[in-house]
């Protein structure tokens, strides 16, 4: 039997079923999670089904979240989707169900759960779900939302198509996908859209990124910074990709400062494997796109040395 056969035989066999993803919620940790849920609700009526976890900070035009009790875990399958590590699960009941079932896409460094899917080949954790539902369509129903979320987790993990990650599988999907009939240029747009302030800031990235002659490029956001633009940090997000359309930038970094004085650091690369980095710096994620955490500008300047040297190396 297949870990996916498991997962579905699980799925069929518990009654109540709670799915988390990962705090700082991407559109491919809400299409996920709430994808699937509306999977299950879709396929199994007679189930009561629920998503949880923190603010979606900003994603509320994909999916809300909902409140459960601590006596609903009692008896509950528990599902995390799109989340590497235990700590990073948005919402920490997650661990008082009966069972835990792990879904991801993320490289398997810190394993949890007692039955683990992960795919570091899928695109996205929206990809994996969808794949269920294709596998296994005799038995699960796809509704036009799950496939709407599915397809702007797979739009948010690729960058619209353009990421390595992308395949053949990944488009079959989102064409079927797309099958469903919802609206998808509406879906694009509302991922590609951003404020006048993130805008601004994006200016500002362009005019002052730093680059070396190797193609190191690193930008810092101090708090004054983000305070002067009129941005938090969740909104950075939207611009951490800037750097790779410059021609000569091979692998970058962003350095968000935090309230409490260390740095976000969100890292990415165009060929030079970087989640080891991050993996030093209590981080992680995948080959080309990384995580991590730097404690002050010190280790800001390791990291990015540490960046320039895997750029020399490849």
């Amino acid at each position: 039997m297949t870990v996916q056969e498991e997962i579905l035989e699980t799925i069929k066999a518990y009654e109540t079923i709670i799915i988390h993803r990962h705090q700082r919620p991407d559109p491919d940790a809400l299409g996920s999670q709430v994808g699937l849920a509306e999977i299950i609700r879709a396929s199994f009526p007679e189930k009561t089904v629920y998503q949880v976890g923190g603010p979606v900070e900003g994603l509320d035009y994909l999916a809300d979240m909902q409140t459960v009790a601590d006596t609903d875990y009692q008896g509950a399958l528990v599902i995390v989707t799109d989340t590497a590590n235990a700590p990073r699960i948005s919402d920490q009941r997650y661990d008082q169900g009966a069972k835990l079932i792990k879904i991801d896409h993320h490289p398997n460094d810190e394993p949890y759960g007692d039955l683990v899917w992960v795919n570091t080949k899928a695109s996205s954790c929206s990809e994996m779900i969808a794949s269920f539902w294709s596998t296994y369509q005799e038995t699960l129903t796809m509704t036009k939302e799950a496939a709407r979320l599915l397809y702007a987790g797979i739009v948010g993990d690729t960058g619209r198509f353009l990421y390595p990650a992308t395949t053949a599988t990944t488009l079959r999907l989102a064409a079927e996908l797309l099958d469903r009939g919802f609206d998808a240029p509406k879906i694009n747009r509302q991922i590609d859209q951003i404020s006048r302030s993130v805008a601004r800031l994006s200016g500002y990235v362009y005019e002052h990124i730093e680059v070396d002659e190797s193609g190191a490029g690193k930008v810092i956001l101090s708090q004054e910074l983000q305070q002067s633009f009129g941005v938090v940090d969740s909104e950075t997000s939207a611009i951490v990709s800037l750097p790779g359309k410059i021609e000569d930038v091979v692998a970058w970094a962003i350095f968000v400062e935090q309230p409490e004085g260390y740095y976000r650091v969100r890292m990415r690369s165009k060929g030079p494997v970087i989640n080891e980095i991050a993996k030093r710096h209590h981080g992680g994620g995948h080959p080309l796109a990384s995580g991590a955490n730097a404690a002050d500008l010190e280790e800001v300047a390791m990291i990015y040395q540490e960046i320039q040297e895997v750029i020399k190396q490849a």
